[in-house]
């Protein structure tokens, strides 16, 4: 059983709670959170398990720890990545590693440097529709995608009591935090590496949040394939939009959910075929199967899976989208990608 100290009970912290304890092959043996309010309710919910109010704490005071999930804001992780390394603990850190390219590197260098696996908590790799849209991809059931449009919008109340608030007042909170998902649900899924990207960032006249809320991005990739993105968190209608439409070298694939709704349809095709998928808890099952890649890793010598060195390339994406909405002109991913 792989004993694991659970650091963040925000929203994803509990999604995370319960994803370790229904495991076979973990246990969790510590849960770390600064408020105390937030501790009570995580042993109301998961029983009555040893809790700190700082990693560090915990750490002193639990000999018997295997892994750290790090579900916490993030900012100012160095120095609990130094002390997980300390301990050799290998670390499932939520995404984005950091809210800044460099520093995002400099943690990612702490660990390699140690030997300490760091993989990074990109759940959206493991949904079942991702994965039913590789397959379609891998066996050319349509053909070669060379062009793609995904559109993400949403009305994201950050106020409502089981979100996240710092969004509200961070520096580009579609960015850094969704549109990372998507980002590197293209490289994942395409099997490409983003070479140029052209964007600019807004933020509507009603947008609840301080910095930019929507994005708009043509980005190429080295395979030759573009995709146009636009995603939103400040979409003026509650009911969500997402469509994610590959166009290929003989027909189309298309993503109509989020969590699922795939379809294919070669070109003369009168109407899309609708590919079956599992049952799907949205938020636990994509984590059960992220939680289960970091055990075979750590565990069984599996190759480790989300790297945070290949973390770097999607907040690449971001910090290309950055420096080009405030320049105006396209940015090279090769001029942002830190080196070393």
């Amino acid at each position: 059983m792989l004993k694991v100290l659970l650091a963040g009970l925000g929203v994803r912290g509990r999604h995370w709670a319960r994803v370790i304890q229904d495991s076979t092959r973990a246990e969790l043996v510590g849960i770390v959170d600064p408020a105390a309010a937030a501790l009570e309710r995580a042993r109301d919910a998961f029983g009555p398990l040893p809790a700190f109010e700082s990693v560090f704490a915990a750490l002193a005071a639990l000999d018997d720890v295997d892994a750290l999930v790090l579900a916490n804001p993030p900012i100012g992780r160095q120095s609990i990545v130094e002390a997980a390394c300390a301990r050799e603990l290998p670390m499932l850190i939520e995404k984005p590693l950091a809210l800044d390219l460099g520093e995002a590197a400099r943690l990612v260098r702490i660990a390699e440097a140690r030997g300490v696996s760091l993989m990074v908590g990109l759940n959206f790799r493991y949904l079942a529709v991702t994965q039913a849209m590789m397959r379609l991809l891998a066996d050319e059931v349509v053909g070669r995608a060379e062009f793609a449009r995904f559109t993400y919008e949403r009305w994201r109340d950050g106020r409502l009591a089981e979100l996240n608030d710092y969004p509200l007042v961070m520096q580009h909170p579609m960015l850094w935090e969704q549109s990372i998902h998507h980002f590197d649900l293209m490289r994942y899924v395409y099997g490409q590496a983003p070479v140029r990207v052209q964007c600019q960032t807004w933020n509507p006249s009603w947008s609840l949040y301080r910095h930019d809320s929507n994005v708009a991005a043509l980005i190429k990739f080295d395979g030759g394939l573009r995709v146009n993105y636009q995603g939103t968190w400040q979409g003026n209608w509650a009911a969500p939009g997402f469509e994610w439409r590959s166009d290929c070298s003989l027909g189309i694939i298309t993503q109509r959910e989020q969590f699922g709704g795939l379809y294919y349809a070669r070109r003369d095709d009168r109407q899309l075929t609708r590919v079956s998928l599992p049952p799907h808890e949205r938020w636990i099952s994509e984590t059960r199967a992220l939680f289960a890649a970091f055990v075979d890793h750590v565990v069984d010598g599996a190759e480790l899976q989300c790297s945070g060195r290949d973390h770097l390339m999607s907040l690449a994406m971001l910090q290309a989208c950055i420096e080009s909405s405030a320049t105006g002109s396209g940015v090279e991913i090769d001029d942002v990608l830190p080196r070393g």
